[in-house]
């Protein structure tokens, strides 16, 4: 019989049985004691990874948005380890609990419902998603990038008829362009801006796409041809900052970085002050040549640029003949430009407007640029340079007539 010190054993049903007394545990209990050494060892591991986030400038920024995205961060990150950690916990006692092993384990294959267990199953995940459905409809409004700021920190707000820095952006290949409009001022490489003064950016791109990202200031928005996007925000420590884009754009993807100086008032006076005196001119036909892709560039200041220039590059029509977005959308909005329109299609190129100007193709000439190797991608055909095609019979001489032409005296068929 079961030895025991002499307390009564806990009731079970008739449907309950309990395992028999003289089954042995598993040796596997034998390593109970080592379970804390186990945990121990595990922490350690685990300690470089848990430190290596701690200079994580995501969770640790200097702007007020960027905070604010911080907080999201973190907040969601709490409400679903409110059911992960329980979880996992569950899952281990679980497997303690009932394993084949346990001398105390019950046995009860009529259980087949628990009302309070149902209630914790489905009410815990149902509170957590309304506080994330809650948390997204109000992080959605207030942190929308063309939203204008109210606030420059947690306690401070805008102060009424304050003038925002406008700051107009260029994703190059491979390279940042900054303009100032209101200064007059342009930086490549390069950005800089006051404390405790919003920003408002303006961005398009010169080319693919890419995102412009500095992660102390704020989320990272992208970049696309022929179209604007928005961002608001503010800087709210003096320091240098990392900036780069986090997509993809070519080759010279890995130089395509730039650095942004959170500055005092008077620093970014001193700034402007250097980049007037220090550049040169930046017009139409300098911004083409800057436009060309290159890689590593240092940072350039100009001193003046040419007006317009932002909203010509949004627009495509930079380029001397071309025809701007807005024109196209004129003629699109009267019905389209009739017979006329086959006038229009040198300026309307937009795709060519850079052939010749490109870098070396990786594998094939699409644009009648010279392939770096000679391996042709699976799915391509020769092109004519290589593999012209054999003259067919006839050629040269005039279409036969077509079928339904009339002739005299006879009907079309």
């Amino acid at each position: 019989m079961r030895q025991h010190s002499g307390m009564p054993d806990k009731p079970i049903s008739k449907n309950q049985v309990r395992r028999p007394a003289g089954k042995p545990a598993r040796e596997g209990w034998q390593l109970k004691p080592r379970l804390p050494k186990i945990l121990r060892a595990l922490g350690v591991l685990l300690l470089p990874s848990v430190l290596a986030g701690c200079g994580v400038v995501v969770l640790d920024p200097s702007g007020y948005i960027a905070v604010l995205q911080r907080n999201l961060i973190l907040a969601s990150t709490v409400l679903m380890l409110l059911i992960i950690v329980p979880v996992i916990v569950l899952t281990l006692l679980f497997a303690r609990r009932y394993w084949e092993g346990n001398p105390d384990g019950v046995y009860d294959p009529e259980f087949h419902h628990s009302t309070q267990l149902e209630v914790v199953i489905w009410s815990a995940p149902l509170a957590i998603i309304i506080c994330l459905g809650a948390m997204t409809w109000l992080s959605t409004h207030t942190l929308d990038p063309f939203r204008t700021l109210d606030r420059i920190s947690g306690s401070q707000s805008v102060a009424p008829n304050t003038k925002p820095l406008n700051v107009d952006v260029v994703s190059l290949d491979w390279k940042w362009l900054f303009i100032y409009p209101d200064l007059g001022i342009a930086s490549l490489n390069e950005l800089a801006a006051p404390v405790n003064v919003p920003i408002a950016f303006k961005i398009t791109s010169a080319s693919v796409m890419n995102t412009f990202f500095i992660p102390a200031l704020a989320g990272q928005i992208y970049s696309m041809a022929g179209m604007q996007t928005q961002l608001h925000a503010v800087i709210n420590e003096v320091g240098d900052y990392d900036g780069f884009s986090g997509n993809y754009s070519g080759s010279g993807f890995s130089h395509m970085n730039f650095t942004f100086h959170g500055m005092s008032p008077q620093g970014f006076d001193q700034w402007v002050a250097k980049v007037k005196n220090s550049g040169s001119g930046l017009t139409r036909a300098d911004y083409m040549k800057l436009e060309q892709p290159s890689e590593a560039v240092p940072v350039q200041y100009f001193s003046t640029v040419e007006n317009g220039l932002f909203d010509a590059i949004v627009n495509l029509c930079v380029e001397p003949g071309k025809m701007c977005k807005y024109e196209m959308n004129r003629i699109d909005a009267a019905g389209g430009g009739g017979k006329d329109s086959r006038e229009n299609y040198e300026r309307l190129r937009y795709i060519n407007i850079r052939e010749g100007r490109e870098a070396p193709a990786a594998t094939f000439p699409a644009q009648g640029r010279r392939p770096r190797t000679d391996v042709r991608p699976e799915g391509t055909h020769p092109g004519p340079a290589e593999h012209p095609e054999p003259a067919k019979p006839g050629a040269g001489t005039p279409a036969p007539g077509q079928l339904n032409q009339k002739t005299d005296g006879e009907q079309p068929k």
